[in-house]
């Protein structure tokens, strides 16, 4: 069952689309769900609401596994790379795609408003496992869900982050690694040929490998795979969806 609603962030100055899944059997039970957060929520369920017409493909799947899991997608708006970076473009940033015309970060404030406002309304609205807590984004959602496993890890126990843009904040964000104490669970990928260009490609796993090794060097526990052929594209995404889904659910 899905149930899609707005939902004012005071960071963005605007009213957003929350859409949020619920298992089957939800309102047969009285059984509470560990709730997984994902960012750009209209890119996750179905392909009539995705940008560029291409989805994760969340609702079929979820539909042909019958997982015990609520979903909450937090739809991104226009001005993405503002809403979703933590910090000012760094200087790997600058090399790889030239300087950026916006300096304004909002993502730090973003995951504030999902841990002290977001997450608050929906555990007072549904049957939830309070402390099962997890987040999953891509590319620029992937760098998000990092920063909150390390920020919160007391909040979000698991993550994952596909074809992470850590690159778009990589000094700010390895540095803030190092002065944490500890991290949720972690699964990470990569794909071989994320952009199609040979330069690009390299850095972008470069990145990937150098945040993950950051987080072991910290004590976190990550999952790390390097995607063979893999490309920066919802076809490729959607593939990852069951590894993604297994990491989350283990032990659970």
């Amino acid at each position: 069952m899905f149930i899609v609603k707005k939902c004012w962030i005071p960071v963005f100055n605007e009213e957003r689309t929350i859409r949020i899944y619920l298992p089957e059997g939800y309102h047969e039970t009285k059984e509470s769900y560990p709730v997984l957060y994902m960012h750009d929520g209209q890119n996750m369920f179905e392909d009539r609401d995705a940008v560029g017409g291409r989805s994760l493909r969340m609702k079929e799947y979820l539909e042909k596994n019958h997982l015990p899991l609520m979903i909450v997608g937090i739809d991104s708006g226009a001005n993405r790379m503002e809403e979703y970076r933590l910090w000012a473009p760094g200087k790997l940033s600058e090399e790889l795609t030239g300087k950026s015309a916006s300096q304004k970060a909002k993502g730090r404030e973003y995951i504030d408003f999902i841990v002290k406002d977001l997450k608050p309304s929906i555990d007072a609205t549904y049957r939830t496992k309070v402390a099962s807590n997890y987040m999953a984004g891509i590319s620029l959602g992937g760098l998000l869900t990092v920063y909150a496993l390390c920020r919160y890890p007391n909040v979000f126990t698991k993550g994952a982050g596909l074809s992470s843009a850590f690159f778009r904040n990589q000094e700010k964000l390895e540095e803030f690694i190092l002065e944490v104490d500890r991290a949720g669970h972690l699964y990470l990928d990569c794909g071989d040929k994320e952009s199609g260009d040979e330069r690009m490609d390299r850095a972008f796993l470069t990145s990937n490998e150098q945040i993950y090794e950051m987080l072991e060097k910290i004590g976190a526990s990550v999952e790390f795979k390097v995607i063979k052929n893999g490309e920066h594209h919802y076809e490729s995404f959607s593939h990852r969806v069951d590894d993604v889904m297994s990491f989350l659910l283990r032990d659970d």
